[in-house]
Formats: C-alpha cells, structure tokens, sequence
C-alpha cells in the first residue's frame, strides 16, 4: 500500500539497538538529529529507489541521511540488523537450512563503481551481479555483490563465504543446495561436497518435464528466484545507483531484514 515505504516499528525497535551511540554536546551547538527519522528517510531511498538529493524534507536533508547512512554501513549496522532478524526468525520458525538455494540476478548500475563490470547480455553497459542464498522458505542468508561479467562459480564461493550467522553442521543427512544450470561444472560439485552440501543443478527445461509429468511439482530453486523479486520490489535495489559496493551491499541487507522478520511472522 502507500504505506510500504514506511519503516516499520517493530525493524525500528530492533535497528534502534544496533546504531551507533552519539553523545548530545554539553556545548549546546546543533542539535542532535532524531535518528528514527534518519531510518525512515533511508528507508524511503530504499523503497522507492529515489536519489538522496530528491527525499522529501520531512525526512531531513538528503545529504544528511546519505551521511549518516554512510556512518551506519560503516560501523556494519545494516550487516547486524540482518543477523540480528535471522536469529530471531531462527527462533521463531527456525532457519530451513535442509534445503538451500542459491541464484544470482543481473542489475544495471549506470554510475560504475566497485564491482561493476561489462554487461554481454546488455550491450556491455556497465552492470552489477548480486547472488543469494536463502533457506527453503527464500530468506537470504548469505550474499555477494560483483561485477556483471563475473563468473558465477566465482561468485558461488564469496556468497557460502558471507553468512552472517554460523550454518550448523549438518547431521547425519547432508544439506541439500538447489541451482540452476549455469552452475553445472565439476568444480561446483566439488566446492560443494567439500562444503557437506548434496548439490542439485537442474536446468529449467528438466524441471518444465517434471512439471508436465507432475502437475504438483514445484522447483525447489523458484524460492530463491521469487526472493530476487522481492528484493526488486525495493526500488533502490533495481536499479544500482550506489558507486561503492559497501553501499549496495548495505542496502541489500536492510532489505534482507525486512524480508526475513516477515517470513518469521513479526511483522504484518
């Protein structure tokens, strides 16, 4: 609804915790900024994708909350914010972690910066990939930002690698992982087992045969594609504008956070 780019309060209540102590100057001097109305001005750049010059004042300046924004990614508030929410999904609904998938999405990000490279698929303008790994339920647990023309294999190590929170060991039962066919490599399947994942690489004509045979079938991989478009429902995230990754990378995190406190039933 049009209150969707709204922060929530109960993301407020749980990022409040996370920010940055600032010390109120017995000088007098400016005062201190209302940092709820920073959140939900970052928030809003987030969810309607617009340029930090263009917020609208009741948030405060745009370079103000770009400021402060850069503060928080630099102290890893939005890094915490998603490990916090998915430890409290794991407690709540508990992580999905039998059955994993990973997929990686093409954006374009016209201003280059740090992990942008040339996109083939698009006339070699410049562009970023992001891949992510999500549970069976589609809530991200690990990511990855780099360029367009990055090999996906590349790719599949940094984002196991960036986890938030410790994946268990599996039990006697091997985690399974789900992907799509552009990763069917021998490499893949070694990085893989060495990782104690049982790897699942099936192109979309094979599943296509398996839903013609079984009209019940569902592809275990369609929940990491429908979370990429969750994550395009947060406009900021469609189209990259930020020039350094940490940037993006922060604003994909907060987008996680949100994600994963709705699937864990905290938020409506």
């Amino acid at each position: 609804g049009s209150n969707s780019w709204i922060l929530p309060d109960k993301l407020w209540d749980r990022m409040e915790k996370l920010l940055p102590k600032y010390k109120v100057s017995s000088k007098g001097g400016r005062p201190r900024v209302d940092l709820r109305k920073v959140a939900n001005g970052i928030f809003y750049v987030l969810r309607t994708g617009c340029q930090w010059n263009a917020v609208p004042r009741e948030f405060g300046s745009g370079s103000t909350l770009h400021r402060y924004f850069q503060q928080w990614e630099k102290r890893g508030a939005f890094r915490r914010l998603w490990k916090s929410s998915l430890l409290e999904y794991d407690k709540l609904k508990s992580i999905q972690w039998n059955w994993q998938s990973v997929d990686g999405a093409m954006t374009k990000s016209p201003l280059g910066g740090g992990n942008t490279g040339k996109n083939s698929t698009d006339r070699g303008k410049l562009g970023t990939k992001r891949s992510v790994l999500t549970d069976a339920r589609g809530v991200p647990v690990g990511v990855e930002v780099s360029g367009a023309n990055t090999h996906d294999i590349k790719l599949l190590k940094a984002t196991f690698d960036n986890m938030p929170i410790h994946r268990p060991q599996p039990t006697s039962r091997h985690q399974h992982v789900c992907l799509d066919k552009e990763y069917d490599s021998k490499a893949v399947r070694k990085f893989l087992e060495r990782r104690h994942y049982k790897p699942h690489v099936k192109s979309r004509g094979a599943e296509e045969v398996q839903r013609k045979k079984n009209p019940r079938f569902k592809a275990r991989r369609w929940v990491v594609e429908r979370t990429h478009s969750w994550i395009n429902r947060f406009r900021r995230l469609l189209v990259r504008w930020e020039k350094k990754s940490e940037n993006y990378l922060a604003m994909l995190q907060f987008s996680f956070a949100y994600t994963t406190l709705r699937v864990a039933g905290v938020m409506g």
